[in-house]
């Protein structure tokens, strides 16, 4: 049983975990290719609601005392719930947790904008897989561009400072240097990081990833031709690999996680919408806690459980050797 004292969550590698993606909900809006291509499926047999926001408190509350700093609310699209702002107060005031941040494909974040800011949240990373309007509304299923970029214009004239873009990087879809130049101006006057995840497979998308992944080595090449200078990893930053220019006031970033030693910088777990705790986005077992976040009195069960699990976590995902384990899609577990 433990004390009151902070443990730090560590794995049998030495890597320290102050950072969850929490994934609220498994819906998401949008049918992009390389995650829900037909759009949401509820299954029919499937009767387990999402976490509570109650439950939520008492997670991030036990979460605190083991060193977790940092929650990021992830789906399926985490804006979708009613309760989505309810929960963002219950984590910035409530939890002892530090930093509370989103991910989000930005559908209607022209009308929430200055609810967001007022929300105080931390930081907001964007799903904008192009800045071409007709790619963009073949990969997502949804002509909604313009209005997820005048969201960012919104949170920019509100003095919002944390923001991040991200795409995937799909063959032949967004990854010619026009995409890189459109790309690079975009953020060559904005305050804005933009980040490339290389293509990841998944159970369901095996023919898709055949298809489309291309390595992510030809826009690390963009990046050393054009002058751009790798920047040592932030605190909080795992795997991500930033790049800077003293020309632009944004930043460049990629996400490579077919690269070597990409698993050495982890410092993430993940807590799926229905309470199952994940050790790896790719990790081939979960185990249910839930039950431990129903009385406040079971804090000291939970942290010892999760503590325990930490043992289990695997040195790689072994990605590269197609091991996708439990994730179907990455709407299960925020991506």
């Amino acid at each position: 049983m433990l004390n009151n004292m902070i443990t730090m969550l560590k794995d049998s590698f030495g890597r320290k975990f102050p950072y969850i993606r929490l994934s609220i909900t498994d819906v998401c809006n949008f049918k992009c290719g390389y995650c829900l291509p037909n759009g949401y499926q509820k299954d029919k047999n499937d009767n387990i609601k999402f976490l509570s926001s109650e439950e939520i408190e008492k997670l991030a509350k036990g979460l605190s005392e083991l060193g977790v700093s940092k929650i990021r609310l992830t789906g399926g699209e985490p804006t979708v719930r009613k309760d989505f702002f309810d929960i963002v107060n219950i984590l910035k005031k409530k939890s002892g947790i530090k930093k509370t941040v989103i991910t989000t494909n930005g559908y209607r974040l022209d009308q929430i904008a200055e609810k967001l800011v007022d929300s105080e949240i931390d930081g907001i990373n964007i799903s904008i897989d192009s800045l071409n309007r007709e790619t963009f509304k073949n990969i997502t299923g949804h002509d909604r561009l313009p209005e997820i970029l005048k969201g960012i214009k919104k949170l920019q004239k509100l003095n919002f400072k944390n923001i991040k873009i991200n795409a995937v990087l799909l063959n032949g879809i967004n990854s010619t240097e026009k995409d890189f130049n459109e790309w690079s101006n975009f953020i060559k006057s904005n305050e804005i990081t933009f980040r490339y995840i290389e293509l990841m497979q998944t159970g369901d998308s095996i023919e898709y990833f055949k298809k489309y992944h291309i390595s992510s080595k030809i826009f690390t090449d963009y990046l050393n031709e054009n002058n751009w200078i790798f920047q040592t990893h932030g605190k909080d930053s795992g795997p991500s690999r930033n790049y800077i220019n003293p020309d632009y006031k944004g930043k460049f970033g990629l996400i490579a996680p077919y690269s070597k030693d990409f698993c050495k910088s982890c410092n993430r777990l993940r807590i799926t919408a229905r309470g199952d705790l994940r050790l790896c986005l790719f990790g081939s077992s979960g185990i249910n806690i839930r039950h431990l976040i129903q009385r406040d009195d079971q804090l000291d069960e939970l942290k010892d459980l999760i503590l325990n699990q930490l043992q289990f976590k695997k040195e790689s995902h072994y990605l590269e050797l197609g091991e996708t384990g439990l994730t179907k899609n990455l709407s299960q577990t925020g991506g």
